[in-house]
C-alpha cells in the first residue's frame, strides 16, 4: 500500500485500528477531537466500538474495565482531559493493564489555548496522578512517526502490562503529511489467559483472574511496588530510543529537542553548517525511559562547549538532561510556551549566544 496523505489526527485513528486495537473510549478536547470523530466513522466499518464518555473521568474507568477483560483499547485527548483521567491512569499501572493513551498537547496551565504545546512533559515522565507508577512514553516528530508510534504501542502495552502513552504536541494532530501504513508493525495480541478476567468457561480454568490495586498488607504493597519498579528498570534497559543528527561532526553546540521543535532545531543545525558552525542533536524518542547515556557521551565530546535544550514549554525536560550531562557541560534552554514555535533563526541566535565565537 502506498502513501496517503491525512491530517495526524485521522492518521492516529487509522494506525490504531491497523494495529489491532477495535475498543476507542473517548470524551472531545480540542486540539484532537478529530480522532473521535473520525473513529465514529471507521470503527462501525471494522467491526469495532467507539464509545463517547461523558467525560474524561468516566473514560478513565471504561479503559480500565476492558483493559481488565483483555481487551486491546485506546484513548485520545488532550492536556486537562489527560488531567482527568491521571486518577484512572494510577490504577491501570497498579492494576498493570495494557491501555495506550495519546495526548496532542495543547497550552497551559489551566485552560491555557488550543495552540501546540510540550508542557505536559512532566505529566507523562514523572506521573501526573497518585503513587510511585511510570508510563512508557513515545514523542513522535512527524506524522509518519506517530502512526509508527501507535503501532507499536499496543505490542508494548501488552509486553511490560503497562500504560503507553504517546506526547504528540498539537501540531502533530493537526498538520496533514503522507503516511504509510507498515504490515510489519502489525502485532497479534498477546496470550492474556494468566491475567485478564475473560471468564474461566473462556479460558477453559478452574482458576479466577483478579485484577486489583488494593493491597491492604504493608509487606504486600512493598513487594507490588517493587515488581512494578522491576518492570521500569527493564524498560530502561530495553526501550530507550533516541535519532542523532550530525552527531559524526565535531560539534561545538549539542541540542536536545524533541517532537515537532527538532524539525526546527535540524533546518537550524543545517544552515549553521552552512555559516561554518558545527551542532549536533540528540532527539528523545522515548521521553521514558529517557536517552540519559547517549545524550552524556554526546556532552562529553571533545569541542563541545554547551547543551542546548529547545521546548515548547518553560524547560521541563532540561532537567533530565542536566541529569544526563551530569554537570560535564553547562545546560541552557531555549523555547517558547505560548504556542508559537521558536524559528530556525531564533534557536541559530540562542545557540550562538551559549558558545564562544
Amino acid at each position: 500500500m502506498g502513501k496517503i496523505l491525512m491530517k495526524g489526527n485521522e492518521a492516529i485513528g487509522e494506525a490504531a485500528i491497523r494495529a489491532g486495537c477495535l475498543n476507542y473510549f473517548a470524551y472531545p478536547i480540542t486540539p484532537q477531537s478529530e480522532v473521535a470523530e473520525y473513529l465514529s466513522r471507521r470503527m462501525p466499518e471494522v467491526g469495532g466500538v467507539f464509545l463517547q464518555g461523558e467525560s474524561e473521568v468516566a473514560v478513565g474507568y471504561m479503559l480500565f474495565g476492558a483493559a481488565g477483560c483483555g481487551a486491546r483499547v485506546f484513548t485520545t485527548s488532550s492536556s486537562p482531559g489527560i488531567s482527568l483521567m491521571s486518577e484512572a491512569i494510577s490504577y491501570i499501572s497498579s492494576a498493570e493493564l495494557p491501555v495506550v493513551f495519546v495526548n496532542i498537547v495543547r497550552g497551559g496551565p489551566g485552560l491555557g489555548g488550543i495552540l501546540p504545546s510540550q508542557a505536559d512533559y512532566f505529566q507523562a515522565t514523572k506521573g501526573g496522578g497518585h503513587g510511585d507508577y511510570r508510563l512508557l512514553v513515545m514523542a513522535p516528530a512527524s506524522v509518519q512517526e506517530a502512526v509508527d508510534m501507535v503501532m507499536m504501542a499496543f505490542p508494548l502495552a501488552e509486553k511490560y502490562r503497562n500504560p503507553v502513552m504517546i506526547l504528540g504536541d498539537g501540531l502533530i494532530g493537526q498538520m496533514m503529511e503522507p503516511v504509510e501504513f507498515s504490515d510489519h508493525l502489525k502485532s497479534e495480541p498477546s496470550n492474556k489467559d494468566h491475567w485478564a478476567t475473560s471468564g474461566m468457561d473462556t479460558r477453559k480454568s478452574k482458576e479466577r483472574n483478579l485484577v486489583k490495586s488494593l493491597f491492604l498488607d504493608a509487606q504486600q504493597l512493598e513487594e507490588h511496588n517493587l515488581v512494578l519498579k522491576a518492570k521500569y528498570d527493564r524498560m530502561k534497559q530495553e526501550e530507550v530510543r533516541y535519532e542523532p543528527y550530525n552527531i559524526d561532526s565535531d560539534y561545538r553546540a549539542l541540542i536536545v529537542s524533541y517532537g515537532t521543535m527538532s524539525r526546527v532545531c535540524k533546518t537550524a543545525i543545517d544552515n549553521m553548517k552552512a555559516e561554518g558552525i558545527e551542532a549536533a542533536m540528540i532527539r528523545p524518542q522515548t521521553l521514558f525511559p529517557f536517552p540519559i547515556n547517549p545524550i552524556r557521551e554526546a556532552a562529553s565530546k571533545e569541542g563541545c562547549q554547551a547543551v542546548v535544550t529547545f521546548e515548547l514549554s518553560m524547560g521541563q525536560m532540561v532537567e533530565d538532561v542536566e541529569r544526563s550531562v551530569q554537570g560535564k557541560r553547562p545546560v541552557y534552554w531555549h523555547g517558547k510556551a505560548g504556542g508559537e514555535i521558536p524559528t530556525p533563526e531564533e534557536v541559530i541566535d540562542a545557540v550562538k549566544s551559549f558558545i564562544k565565537p
